[in-house]
Parts: C-alpha cells; structure tokens; sequence
C-alpha cells in the first residue's frame, strides 16, 4: 500500500512525465534543470516570451546613480546617502515545480533590486509576528518610546499601517522627510509641509522614508542587524548564496546595546537596499510559493503569507509590501490570475509568484510597462 501511494506522486500524461511535488534546489551544486516540453509548455511561445523580455531592456541608464537623480529630479532636497551599483542587462529564470524552465542573461550576477527589497523587509517583520514580538495591530508607539512617534497623529499608527503603505506618518528620517518623499506633481514646498494628515490606515501613499521607518523600527525589535536576521533565518535555510547584501545609508547608524548598527533602507531609492542575484531572487520565490516552507521545514507561517499577500483596505492591490494584480487597478495585467503577486523594484525589477501554475518569474531591467505583457506571454506558454 505504501508504495503504491509513493507511486502516486509520479504520474504520466500523454507519455509526458508530470511531477506532483515542487523540487527545492540544494544549497550548493547545479540547480536542477527541466525541459518544458515534460511540463506540457510550448517551447517555441516560452522563447518568444524571453525573447521580448530581452527586447524591452529598461530604458533608463545602466549608470543607476544617474537613472535614480534623473527619476526623482522632482523631490526636493533628494541625493544618494546609500550605496549604488552599475547595473546589467535583461537577465531572469522561469521555475515550474522548483525545477529551472528557463533563464537568460547573467543570472548570477549581483544587481541593486530597489522596491523589491521592501518584500525582503516586510518578511523580517513577518518573523517578528511568528515569534510574538509585535503583532500587526498593536500601535508602533508601546514598543518605540523614542521620539519616532510622537504626536496624537502619529501615535495611532500600527505595525499594519507601515506594512501596507496607509500610516501617513509625519516627520523626518535620516535627514529625509516625509512630504519630500514622491510629492504631488502640483504644488509648492509649504503646501506639501503643511498638508493635511489622514487617518492611518485610511490612505495609501507610497513611500520609502516611512518605508526606512518600519526597518528602524524592527531593528528597535529585534536589537540585531536586519540583514542579519535575514540570513539566518530565511536565506541560510533556503541556500542563497553569500553574494547578497543588504545596505542602509551613510548617515543611517543607531546604537544598539552599546554597538553602532546600521539601518537598512527598504529600497535604492536613495541608494542602498538589498543587492543579489537573479537566482537567489528565485529561491526567495520559490519560499513564498510554497506558503513559507522549505523542503518539508516551515521557516515562516502560512498565516503571515496570507495576510501579506491580502489586499489591504486602503488599497486593494496591495498587502504587505507584495503588490498583488487585481482587476480595477491600474496596475491590474490584463489575462493573468488575480491571485498573482508579486515583488516590484525601479528599472524593471519582479519577482512574481503564480500559485495556480506553480510558478516563479523573475525578471530584471524589463521596462516596467511591459511586465503584465511579458507574464501574459509565459502563461500563455503553459
């Protein structure tokens, strides 16, 4: 009886061999590669697909200090503090069950990822509920009693709110403040100053200065380097490489128990943020594919991937920090499952997970217009 279940997990279709349970790549070694064919892709739709990636390269320049000074011209008193990386060309894998489908480009090669990074930080706080140090509802301000929130405004604001973008936080961080963050396109200095405050939790505004505010505040937490707590317990277990690195900003250093820590920013908007290639990107994927586990170990709760791939009140193509693709939305991909999620960074950056097809895309310096065309095309593959 036994052996007939375990015969089970292996089943053929049209003499094709289907496999019934995702693979996890070893730590070190090849990562084991499939032909579509034994998935039932068509090759010839699978490679015209890559082919358009490769086409539509991300039309900013490959020098991202100048990328990054030209896209945000219009915010005042904006400069680089953090650390930057001449970037590479279109590069991304393809996983069907865990098994590489396909890649092009230089997949090992260590880039900046920007706003994708933000999926890395919101997982360090998901650590932090699993563990019971915060919960996403309680009020930043029990745990923090420093200045950060001060203020009848800002001591409303939950965990949640700085998770799903809705805390609406005032105030200034590493010298950046939060009005000269992605301002209107309208307006002057003063009325963006002086604007009025929304409810947290009523209001989505992207924005990386309270975005650097939620790692300062985990760091506060967890009184242990961020990229620390993410090595140990997310990427070590899922074999990343030692290539990866995860930056803060040159003037972003708080003491710790007597130690100077440096606190990560949540994307390369100013600089810093993770760096790390196509590859680990894809295990990372593979992670949140699989609802958090492993290789039969659970590193984070199914819980945690719910909630954060949820949409959130105050906008509903968004969860924590994993952009998610739902019809209304201007960011809605026209054909593609509205369970799709995925991570999203400057210049073209995805990770992007399609449960209903066991799938993982990564993609790099795809111009972003062209990201919902190019999973269109793959799914269509399939």
């Amino acid at each position: 009886m036994k052996l007939f279940f375990k015969l089970l997990l292996i089943l053929f279709f049209n003499g094709s061999l289907v496999f019934s349970q995702n693979y996890f790549p070893p730590a070190k070694g090849l990562w084991e590669q499939k032909d579509p064919k034994e998935f039932r892709i068509e090759t010839k739709k699978l490679n015209a697909a890559i082919e358009f990636a490769e086409e539509n390269e991300y039309s900013g320049s490959r020098d991202l200090r100048i990328a990054i000074l030209k896209s945000f011209a219009h915010e005042p008193y904006h400069k680089i503090l953090g650390p930057t990386k001449k970037r590479g060309g279109p590069a991304g894998i393809i996983l069907k069950k865990g098994y590489q489908i396909a890649s092009w480009g230089d997949i090992s090669r260590v880039d900046m990822t920007f706003s994708v990074t933000k999926s890395y930080l919101s997982t360090v706080a998901g650590l932090a509920v699993d563990q019971s140090l915060i919960s996403p509802k309680e009020k930043v301000s029990t745990t923090l009693w420093d200045t950060s929130f001060d203020g009848n405004h800002n001591q409303q604001i939950t965990w949640e709110h700085l998770l799903n973008q809705s805390s609406d936080w005032s105030g200034t961080l590493w010298g950046s403040h939060d009005w000269a963050d992605r301002p209107p396109k309208e307006g002057s200095i003063d009325q963006w100053k002086n604007r009025a405050l929304y409810t947290p939790g009523s209001r989505f505004e992207y924005n990386d200065v309270r975005v650097n505010l939620l790692a300062y505040s985990l760091l506060q937490v967890w009184r242990k380097p961020l990229p620390q707590i993410l090595k140990e317990q997310i990427m070590d277990p899922i074999g990343a490489s030692s290539t990866w690195r995860w930056f803060g900003y040159e003037n972003s250093w708080t003491e710790i128990d007597g130690h100077y820590v440096q606190s990560v920013s949540g994307g390369g908007h100013s600089g810093g943020g993770v760096f790390i290639n196509t590859l680990d990107h894809a295990r990372f994927g593979l992670l949140f594919l699989n609802e958090g586990a492993w290789n039969g170990k659970q590193l984070i709760s199914k819980s945690w991937i719910k909630k954060a791939t949820s949409s959130s009140p105050a906008q509903v193509n968004y969860g924590y920090m994993w952009w998610l693709n739902k019809k209304g939305t201007t960011r809605y991909w026209e054909g593609v499952p509205e369970n799709v999620f995925y991570a999203a960074g400057f210049g073209g950056n995805f990770i992007v997970i399609v449960p209903d097809k066991e799938l993982v895309i990564v993609t790099r310096w795809l111009e972003p217009s062209q990201i919902g065309h190019f999973v269109k095309d793959v799914l269509d593959a399939l």
